[in-house]
């Protein structure tokens, strides 16, 4: 019997830069125990072209990510969430849709790529700074003895890794 798979959702505004890498790395980098989604609560459209050349740089498949709405999440067919990680102050501070599977939720804010003002070397070096951030907190997240963890517990650990400073 194969264990079950944690379906993740990483939640910003935009959906154009920090939940994107979020995805990106969870399915990628971390075990097979998780797939990871992204949306936003006002969706850009589009991913911002500093993360999108930054993964594509570092070998991370950019196929299929897309800036999306939380909205397509929350109806018929949406995947049953586990997890529901919010990385920007914005969507922490936002009223959230009712997700489908009662996920436990945390904040793990970090700063914002697409928003970064500087020159093109600047803001990829700033990217990568974001990305470096949020990988070390998926691996203390993917180490976590999950389905050994009462609840309180679990959520104490995913509030006490949004607390970190990357």
């Amino acid at each position: 019997m194969s264990e079950k798979v944690f379906n993740v959702l990483f939640l910003c505004t935009g959906n154009s830069a920090r939940s994107i890498m979020a995805e990106a790395i969870l399915n990628r980098d971390m075990n097979d125990s998780f797939t990871a989604y992204s949306a936003g609560s006002h969706p850009k459209g589009f991913v911002d072209p500093t993360v999108l050349g930054l993964l594509s740089k570092l070998n991370y498949s950019t196929a299929g990510l897309r800036s999306k709405s939380w909205e397509e999440f929350t109806g018929p067919g949406a995947p049953e969430l586990d997890f529901v990680f919010t990385v920007c102050d914005n969507a922490a501070g936002e009223t959230c849709p009712a997700w489908p599977g009662q996920p436990m939720t945390a904040h793990w804010g970090v700063p914002d790529p697409a928003a970064f003002t500087g020159s093109e070397v600047e803001k990829a070096a700033f990217c990568g700074e974001v990305m470096r951030m949020l990988t070390n907190r998926l691996n203390v997240f993917t180490a976590l003895p999950i389905r050994l963890l009462d609840k309180l517990t679990l959520q104490q650990r995913l509030d006490d890794i949004g607390k970190t400073a990357g």
